[in-house]
């Protein structure tokens, strides 16, 4: 479990990256958990993470992304990407946003770069308890409901949102991403992660899965971010019956704090 106090976020700073990092954040309306941990012997690898706060403080951003491959390759995809995100910090519109990132993608891209990355974006506002998000072709984050203290994953469908998968970034020019809203009550919590986490295998080379994820997460403890975070991320590690992973993995855990 972390020990130090949360790194606080200010206004227009951007936090995140591709290196190996374990701790806490808090940022406007939300409290982060953040463990980031490239396969090793590499010290910085394809999962990468950002969060940041606009100018006026009243919302909040968080990215996970994972980009094809690991490795110090990919570590000049992870700086246009963040670049991108910097450029945008203030837009409300994941539509653009994404776009933009997309084609970044592709503009930075070389013959012998990576191809392409999956990302899940959340923008949430604080004063509202407002929960933006769009999909690029990764996977759901997990999210748990205070009011009812039950599990799901934050899909298109949740909560009536409308459509909002897109394909991964730097696979097509053009691109159109579409966005949706849900609405996070005070106590709820969202867990993204990469693949590398769902992808974990057992001794007998059976692979976790989101259904087994979600299943995990229904039966620990519910805490505050930090807590639930790395307890499933230990519940994966027993799962495959001990530390050694195939890929990055990374998660960032957030809970909705009383508006």
């Amino acid at each position: 479990m972390t020990s130090q106090l949360p790194e606080r976020l200010a206004c227009l700073e951007i936090r995140g990256g591709n290196h190996h990092a374990t701790y806490e954040a808090e940022l406007s309306g939300l409290k982060g958990w953040i463990r980031c941990r490239p396969l090793r012997p590499s010290c910085k690898g394809g999962d990468l993470y950002y969060l940041s706060v606009c100018s006026s403080g009243a919302l909040s951003r968080v990215v996970v992304a994972d980009v094809a491959g690991h490795g110090e390759a990919v570590s000049v995809a992870a700086n246009r990407l963040k670049d991108a995100l910097r450029q945008h910090a203030d837009n409300r519109d994941h539509a653009v946003l994404l776009r933009d990132l997309n084609d970044t993608f592709l503009g930075g891209a070389g013959a012998d770069d990576i191809e392409y990355a999956t990302a899940f974006l959340v923008s949430y506002y604080g004063e509202t308890g407002e929960l933006v998000f769009t999909n690029a072709g990764h996977a759901p984050p997990l999210w748990y409901h205070a009011a009812n203290g039950e599990w799901s994953y934050l899909r298109e469908e949740s909560g009536g949102a409308r459509e909002a998968t897109g394909l991964p970034l730097g696979m097509i020019p053009g691109v159109e991403y579409s966005q949706a809203a849900v609405a996070l009550e005070s106590g709820d919590l969202l867990l993204l992660y990469t693949d590398g986490v769902i992808e974990s295998v057992d001794p007998a080379g059976e692979q976790l899965g989101q259904k087994r994820l979600l299943q995990m997460a229904r039966g620990l403890p519910v805490g505050p971010a930090a807590a639930v975070g790395e307890a499933l991320l230990q519940a994966v590690e027993a799962f495959r019956g001990g530390p050694s992973r195939a890929d990055d993995e990374t998660m960032v855990a957030i809970e909705a704090l009383p508006r």
